[in-house]
């Protein structure tokens, strides 16, 4: 807080001071009361002023610089109520108090939203648990009776779902995974595997280089995400799958790389968005612009880096990096 500021906020009250100031001089000089006086009884009075105000002002100034001060310091500004202390002055103490009962009022709420979202993700799991069941007895039903066209929509249907499943789980993913040594060439394997059918449909080959590494992270969540790879390589007309793997010292870099229609330079910032489905997402209207955004919120979440390379016309690169040093010390605890 400004001197200058703080002057310029209490200058009604010094007019006040010198108005009454000039009335007393008047009725001092109508009792003829000595010049010397005058001027003793003013010295008195201007003191008592200066010394009150800096008094106040050095007093107020303390409690709000230090205020600002964690203010900017704080990540997360809503804690400010808690690392302030009751001043010993009324405006502050008024303050302090009216910090408090809205830091109350937003956690009640907060609270409420909470209780709010957790029943409605449970929910939104119990009913995907609940739709593929009969998804998965229609898909059988299907592939007994060799029914391919309605077995390709079903497997769409599934994936979709997925797709509802693990973003609902997204939002509370540190609750639902453990962090241990994971088969990079397993895992693919399984997706490979499980996109079989499509895969020899389209007549898409799969090339794989130093995938004998483990990596630490969640099996089913990097199952789902190489999934949601793979999917997107099929949907954007990839004829050629690559996945390869680069080990380091510190970390695992692991490049998902396909020969399909690619990302134009304008779009690819953004691919990560929610929703954001950009020229491609035109192009071919099955995209939803979420599988990417799942792709990416839950490798922050195990605390791998995510990010894509693209030529158009060329070629799409989803680059993962799995930790080492952090992710063991996480198993350690």
């Amino acid at each position: 807080m400004k001197l200058t500021d703080y002057l310029k906020d209490r200058l009604t009250a010094y007019l006040i001071y010198g108005t009454s100031w000039v009335l007393v001089l008047i009725f001092m000089a109508a009792f003829r009361i000595s010049f010397q006086a005058i001027i003793i009884v003013s010295l008195i009075l201007l003191l008592a002023i200066i010394f009150a105000e800096l008094w106040g002002y050095f007093r107020k100034k303390g409690y709000y610089d230090k205020l600002l001060h964690c203010l900017d310091e704080l990540d997360k500004k809503y804690l400010l109520s808690e690392m302030t202390d009751n001043p010993d002055f009324l405006d502050g103490r008024i303050l302090y108090e009216v910090m408090q009962e809205t830091n109350k009022s937003m956690c009640e709420h907060i609270a409420e939203y909470r209780r709010e979202n957790k029943e409605f993700r449970e929910y939104i799991e119990l009913w995907v648990h609940e739709i593929k069941l009969p998804v998965a007895s229609v898909q059988l039903m299907c592939h007994n009776d060799n029914n391919a066209k309605y077995s390709e929509q079903l497997k769409r249907i599934d994936d979709y779902i997925e797709n509802v499943l693990y973003y609902a789980r997204s939002g509370n993913a540190e609750k639902d995974y453990i962090i241990k040594p994971v088969s990079l060439k397993r895992t693919f394997a399984d997706i490979a595997v499980k996109n079989r059918e499509e895969l020899q449909e389209r007549n898409i080959t799969l090339q794989t280089d130093n995938l004998d590494i483990d990596v630490m992270t969640d099996g089913k969540w990097l199952g789902f995400i190489l999934g949601q790879l793979m999917g997107n390589s099929m949907k954007y007309e990839a004829s050629e799958i690559s996945v390869t793997a680069e080990d380091f010292p510190d970390k695992t870099i692991l490049h998902f790389r396909d020969n399909g229609c690619g990302i134009p330079e304008s779009d690819l910032p953004y691919i990560f968005d929610k929703t954001f489905t950009g020229e491609n997402g035109r192009t071919h209207k099955k995209s939803t612009g979420m599988g990417l955004h799942i792709v990416k919120k839950l490798c922050d979440k195990l605390g791998h880096g995510v990010a894509a390379k693209s030529i158009q016309g060329e070629y799409t690169e989803i680059i993962i990096t799995f930790g080492k040093h952090d992710l063991h010390e996480v198993t350690k605890l």
